[in-house]
């Protein structure tokens, strides 16, 4: 064998191995968007413990030390905080081996495996954010922006694990401009919803410091009915989409039904959990919802258009 000939086996070998990994793509990408989901939940708990400083620093958690320290006053907070962490780490491996996969595959188009990307660079961005929040002691407009980009980064999944199910064409659309304007009116409304309910927790009980109990300086009760009004113009909306497609295509149905039955569910939770004084389960089930609600629009906008 030549000299030449060696490092072009050892690189064929390696290109074998990587598509052997390919075919494990769709599962990488289902855990990415099941991971990004599950931090939410993870977030929640840091805010809804008023764990957020229980690592006092970043990206140690106590000085000299990556993981909290058991003494006689510690209490769960360095631990809900530090498994926050932990899960950050767990999407880090995930992301990573998703860019593999998704960027290296050269019969995709070139748009396709640029979004191999994506998760990588948002759970860089969201290292740097949440530490940001610990330096400056949970400040609200930081620890908002955390919850922001974590709501952004599983849209972002959700397309992902999509695209990966689809051609490299120009996307054509399967509805009539009327539904393609709802499904768009529906993912405005969307961020609307959600950036109102983070800005309701931030002003209530729940907003993640003992000392400092109302973090948004912003009349909580006043805060919910609109939060509750946009919930309610969504579901408007969402009712006449699901009207407007009764005859359309069946994965366009079904994405709509799927966000009807997530909605419902989500607004369940959002009332019993204001009528009894907001239990932190229920806070913490509502989160997760959140997150949820935003992959089933996604899902529904995503589904009027074919590639």
């Amino acid at each position: 064998m030549t000299a030449t000939a060696a490092p072009t086996s050892r690189f064929a070998a390696l290109a074998g191995r990587v598509d052997r990994f390919r075919h494990w793509t769709r599962a990488v990408l289902v855990a990415n968007l099941v991971g990004q989901i599950g931090i939410i939940g993870t977030g929640g708990a840091v805010r809804l413990t008023e764990s957020g400083l229980g690592c006092s620093t970043w990206p140690q958690c106590e000085p000299g030390s990556f993981t909290p320290q058991f003494h006689e006053a510690t209490t769960l907070h360095p631990y809900i905080e530090f498994g926050n962490r932990t899960l950050t780490g767990v999407l880090s491996v995930i992301a990573v081996l998703l860019a593999v996969a998704v960027c290296t595959d050269l019969k995709r188009s070139t748009s396709y495996r640029v979004l191999g990307l994506v998760p990588i660079v948002g759970v860089l961005a969201q290292a740097v954010i949440g530490g940001v929040v610990v330096l400056l002691d949970l400040h609200p407009g930081w620890v908002s922006l955390h919850f922001g980009v974590s709501g952004a980064l599983v849209a972002a999944s959700l397309y992902v694990l999509h695209r990966h199910g689809e051609g490299d064409e120009a996307p054509t659309l399967v509805v009539g401009p009327r539904v393609r304007a709802l499904a768009w009116t529906l993912a405005t409304l969307t961020a609307v919803v959600v950036v109102l309910g983070v800005l309701t927790t931030g002003a209530g009980p729940h907003s993640g410091d003992a000392e400092v109990g109302y973090r948004f300086a912003v009349d909580p009760a006043l805060l919910t009915k609109w939060h509750a009004a946009a919930v309610w113009a969504f579901m408007a909306v969402l009712v006449t989409y699901l009207v407007a497609v009764r005859r359309g295509p069946a994965p366009v149905r079904r994405a709509a039904l799927i966000l009807l039955g997530i909605t419902l569910a989500q607004g369940a939770i959002g009332y019993v959990q204001y009528f009894t004084d907001l239990p932190e389960l229920l806070v913490g089930l509502h989160m997760i919802g959140a997150a949820v609600l935003i992959a089933g629009t996604t899902r529904v906008w995503l589904t009027t258009r074919v590639r």
